[in-house]
């Protein structure tokens, strides 16, 4: 743990010097976000996982800075040009861009104007017109440096190699970099242009055919965009503040009289901007906008995913599945309260009179054989028609339309391949639908989340930070649900605080051989699953009827014995404890506080004690489109409809009426006042009343209003 860093992130934040020791403490010692928000309160002050994830990339962001200080000292002195003063520059250096510059003129580079008019020894007059000294002649100072053996025929050639010397000097100058940073940042203007000839090509990016705006204000998603159409060569971008303010900023700074000498700094100066500066500036600015862009990008994909892993199980019940198609037919599973295939068929019910008499058929015998108390039906192709026929067959039985965004990818995915090997990719489908109902988060951690489709430019951003973001949003789904150890899946005990794929993998086979897990304590036999890795998986590992009654809650085994203690002065068990609401009335929590023990802990444990292994997912409620509307073109303006919010941007949401094309509720149209968030005023998976304002059936695009209908929305 490094002092230095918990102090000034301290200072950053506002938090308590020592939280963020203890925070980072916990992490330098293997602890996960989750597992400090949860079990280490006393240490941290409560802190939860949002403010602990804050103090994490912070802690590493501090790290990479200083691992690249220590690289610039040492290229500095494998050059034998480190002072004591490129230190102290180096040492106070707050940011990377600080330390680049600082580090920019000794950085080894190819051969350039300025290397070859110092190889022809004209830094000498570079440094003569530099100076601006009053009565100084810098053509009868550069007549002196005439040289035909190098190159310099007359006062003109040694002119202007001093200038190409000073134009890299002003480049360099960290100074003059940080005020042309600070002017970019402040005033820089994004442009873009379509190339001439590429208008057809470039359709998608109709838009910024010609479009400027302030750098500064420009939207992530438009940033991303332009960006995208730059990298495409359908865009040509630039970012850049006034010229004329850019040659002011850096003529206040270079010039320093008003003489021959100055003349030549300016013009100096000119060329440095053109040449050098300018297009270094924009090259950062465009960086710093990615990274910006990135960052909202991934912010909101995160939010979006969170709620889609967070949305409503219906829990352990017997569905039948259905991935619905035309020409292909109907692919129907049947699976059992847990999850597992029973049964697989394929069904024609948009076809034939006589193929749909015989769907009718199947569908019934299925749902009578293996008592089917839900039916899950894919939102994909023909997925409103099926809805249709399958409710004319069985009205009584709750018909849920599910997302299937991504199935197909866990459908062709080594682990559908290892579950089901003896079956196609159409019945993998199938079943991963089926079980979306059941447990939406148990079955969409089967799968990249960039494949869920509730991000925006995913794929422009920086992949690694993604993938970072979207594994903690998806730990900190897991383990705020808990993970029942005896069915749980691989995939999703690989998200679990403390184990990772290869313990996860050790728990699955384990269990396959020796069968169920009978209390907690038994994790320990798992292979390579050691005593860090229990402490910090345990609490959220779930084991239903097992040997000890709080192993099917949150309460951490390394807290039974204090629960032990509070049944025992009671006289009664724990067992009693859990079911009895009088009893847990009479605990007194301070007896129970001490060192190791603080309230915040106590509190926990009670609540667990009340409601053992509660999930924080809503209760699960069935939702259905509007009869007669399955298509765009039984679209109408005016028409008020139900749907589904399946993605939020930042420049909307789009929502799923049943017409198997999303519209969009712009964000001008979320509600009867200004909007600068839509996250502030809907969610993914959030069930909303929407008025068609727009359809353009040719584009395949609808225009929807939440304007109005707000205060029906939740």
């Amino acid at each position: 743990m490094n002092e230095t860093y918990c102090t000034k992130i301290a200072e950053e934040t506002g938090i308590k010097p020592r939280q963020v020791q203890a925070v980072a403490t916990l992490l330098a010692d293997g602890a996960t976000v989750p597992f400090i928000a949860r079990y280490r309160k006393e240490l941290t002050g409560s802190l939860d996982e949002v403010v602990i994830g804050v103090i994490k990339d912070r802690l590493k962001e501090l790290e990479h800075l200083d691992a690249r200080r220590e690289a610039i000292v040492k290229s500095l002195s494998e050059q034998n040009l480190f002072t004591d003063e490129l230190g102290t520059a180096l040492e106070t250096a707050q940011s990377l861009a600080e330390l680049e510059d600082i580090y920019l003129p000794y950085r080894p580079k190819r051969r350039t104007r300025a290397t070859i008019a110092r190889e022809k020894g004209l830094l000498p007059l570079a440094e003569i017109i530099f100076s601006q000294a009053d009565g100084v002649d810098p053509l009868h100072e550069a007549h002196v440096f005439i040289d035909s053996d190098k190159g310099i025929e007359g006062t003109d050639d040694a002119l202007a190699g001093a200038r190409d010397i000073l134009a890299e000097q002003i480049a360099e100058d960290a100074d003059i970099r940080s005020s042309m940073r600070a002017l970019f940042e402040r005033e820089a203007t994004i442009r873009s242009e379509v190339y001439t000839g590429a208008e057809e090509d470039a359709a998608t990016y109709r838009d910024y055919y010609n479009w400027e705006e302030p750098a500064a204000k420009a939207p992530s998603h438009r940033v991303l965009a332009m960006l995208r159409g730059s990298k495409e060569a359908f865009l040509r971008l630039t970012i850049r503040p006034g010229e004329d303010r850019a040659l002011a900023v850096m003529t206040a700074q270079t010039c320093k009289g008003r003489n021959p000498c100055t003349e030549q700094v300016r013009l100096a100066g000119i060329d440095s901007y053109k040449r050098l500066l300018g297009p270094s500036m924009e090259n950062e600015i465009r960086g710093m906008m990615k990274t910006r862009a990135d960052e909202e990008a991934i912010r909101v994909f995160a939010t979006n995913l969170r709620e889609l892993l967070m949305a409503s199980p219906l829990g352990r019940k017997r569905v039948l599945a259905i991935d619905p198609g035309f020409r292909t037919g109907c692919k129907v599973v049947c699976l059992d309260a847990q999850g597992a295939l029973l049964h697989h068929d394929v069904i024609y019910p948009t076809q034939s009179a006589a193929r749909v008499k015989e769907a009718g058929d199947i569908l019934r015998g299925l749902l009578e054989s293996y008592h089917i108390e839900a039916i899950a039906i894919g939102n994909g192709t023909a997925g409103r028609e099926t809805e249709a026929f399958v409710r004319e067959i069985e009205p009584r039985i709750p018909i849920v339309m599910v997302n299937e965004s991504g199935a197909s990818v866990y459908s062709a995915s080594e682990a559908a391949r290892q579950e089901f090997p003896d079956h196609d990719v159409t019945v993998r489908g199938s079943v991963s639908i089926g079980r979306r109902l059941m447990d939406p988060l148990a079955e969409l951690v089967k799968i990249d989340p960039k494949a869920i489709g509730v991000g925006q430019y995913q794929h422009d951003v920086d992949q690694a930070r993604l993938k970072s973001k979207l594994d903690d949003v998806v730990m900190s789904c897991v383990n705020a649900v808990g993970v029942e150890v005896n069915t749980a899946s691989r995939e999703l005990l690989t998200y679990v605080s403390g184990l990772g794929a290869t313990l996860a993998g050790n728990i699955v086979s384990f269990r396959t051989e020796n069968g169920p897990f009978r209390s907690r304590h038994e994790l320990r036999k798992v292979p390579r699953l050691g005593a860090k890795a229990f402490e910090l998986s345990a609490g959220f590992l779930r084991i239903r009827d097992g040997s000890h009654p709080l192993d099917a809650s949150a309460v951490h085994p390394e807290r039974y014995a204090l629960v032990e203690q509070m049944a025992h002065d009671l006289a009664c068990s724990v067992d009693d404890l859990m079911n009895d609401g009088t009893l847990r009335a009479r605990i007194d929590l301070k007896r129970y506080e001490n060192d190791s023990v603080g309230m915040p802990t106590l509190r926990d444990i009670l609540a667990e004690l009340a409601k053992p292994g509660r999930d924080p997912r809503q209760a699960f409620e069935a939702f259905s489109f509007a009869e007669g509307i399955s298509s765009i073109q039984d679209l109408a303006e005016g028409m008020q409809l139900p749907g589904i919010v399946t993605n939020v941007t930042n420049f909307g949401a789009f929502v799923d009426i049943g017409v198997h094309q999303d519209g969009l509720v712009h964000i001008s149209q979320l509600a009867d006042r200004f909007v600068k968030d839509p996250g502030e005023v809907v969610k993914v998976n959030q069930k909303v009343t929407v008025r068609v304002l727009e359809v353009d059936t040719k584009r395949k695009r609808i225009s929807l209003s939440m304007r109005g209908l707000t205060v029906k929305n939740g």
